[in-house]
């Protein structure tokens, strides 16, 4: 009777959409009417193939919004969590004055909303910006941040001119795109939003390892540096295993929350330029509300979810306690042994003269 209202309210706003849309993605509904209605065809899995294998635009334009999220991905998911660790043991630490006030302003950019932090980011990394300003002082010429589809890592390698890559990555492609472009990196646009998202998710994180940090006891922590261990053997032998929960909790909404950026993309670029700050959600906005495909749009949607379960699920084994292998344990056998020694011959002698 408790839960009932709950469970009502779950499936009536979370449950049942989920399902229709699970219907939508099979169907040719075209956004009219009722998606239940006669004139709706179940089309089976057409747009999902149009999508993976269907050799159009369709297909080269999700390719390269994975290809941009993939990236997004791999850079701010450690990037955020390393920053807010980092961010979290110092503010922890007693000797350190004024620790309100910058766990506060180490929080402030989460807590703002992402289109302001998003409209900011405009101006800071425009050509005539305070960031290319900065830049400047050091004798660097800033690029032209939103309007640069150029990849990060083509940039590096044209340092040492390498403008091109073999065949064998120009001429096969997955999902419509080269293996050299898959390999190009993040366009420069693209690094914008990812120094954005670190910037406002790390104060987040903070305050979660704070927590964690808080709860854990110092005996072990003493016992270490009683036996000689200094501190970064400490954090990493003694706290960064203790913090495995939380770790996996801040790595896993890092994941989902990257791979469903849209907002900042929505704000700032809408996919520009040349699609290189294109993602899957913005993808799935445009092509049903802008290109009334909503099957299409509903497949893309199932699509990322199915990429974030199967993230999530290997994240979940990645950091899964693993039992110690018998050649770590050698090394502690033997000094159990030689210990227990001394102990256990004289209890045999006692035995023998008690005989």
């Amino acid at each position: 009777m408790f839960t009932a209202p709950v469970i009502l309210l779950l499936g009536v706003f979370l449950v049942i959409p989920v399902l229709m849309a699970l219907w939508v993605s099979f169907s040719d509904w075209g956004g009219r009417g009722s998606p239940f209605s006669s004139d709706v065809n179940f089309v089976g899995l057409k747009n999902y193939t149009t999508l993976l294998a269907g050799g159009g635009l369709a297909e080269q334009d999700f390719g390269m919004a994975l290809k941009n999220n993939a990236w997004y991905v791999v850079l701010v998911v450690p990037i955020q969590t390393a920053v807010a660790l980092f961010l979290a043991v110092l503010v922890n630490r007693a000797v350190l004055r004024g620790r309100g006030f910058f766990r506060t302003a180490f929080y402030f950019p989460s807590v703002t909303s992402s289109v302001a932090i998003t409209v900011l980011w405009l101006f800071l990394f425009s050509t005539s910006g305070a960031v290319n300003k900065v830049l400047s002082w050091f004798g660097v010429n800033g690029p032209n941040w939103f309007n640069d589809p150029s990849g990060i890592i083509h940039n590096l390698l044209g340092v040492f001119g390498v403008s091109t890559g073999p065949a064998a990555l120009t001429q096969n492609t997955l999902l419509g795109v080269s293996w050299w472009d898959w390999l190009g990196g993040p366009s420069v646009a693209m690094t914008a939003y990812i120094i954005m998202a670190v910037f406002t998710t790390s104060g987040t994180f903070m305050l979660l390892f704070i927590a964690a940090l808080q709860n854990l006891g110092g005996d072990i922590t003493e016992a270490a540096m009683m036996d000689g261990a200094n501190g970064w053997q400490r954090f990493w032998r003694i706290t960064l295993p203790q913090l495995r929960p939380t770790l996996f909790t801040v790595l896993t909404l890092g994941l989902i929350g990257c791979w469903q950026v849209f907002d900042q993309i929505y704000t700032g670029s809408k996919g520009a330029p040349s699609k290189t700050t294109l993602t899957p959600a913005y993808l799935s906005y445009q092509t049903s509300f802008t290109n009334q495909e909503w099957g299409q749009g509903a497949a893309i949607a199932f699509i990322l979810f199915v990429i974030i379960v199967l993230f999530t699920i290997f994240q979940r084994w990645v950091l899964r306690e693993r039992t110690v292998s018998k050649r770590r344990m050698r090394p502690y056998d033997a000094m159990v042994i030689a210990a227990t020694a001394p102990s256990n011959s004289s209890g045999s002698a006692m035995k023998g003269g008690l005989g």
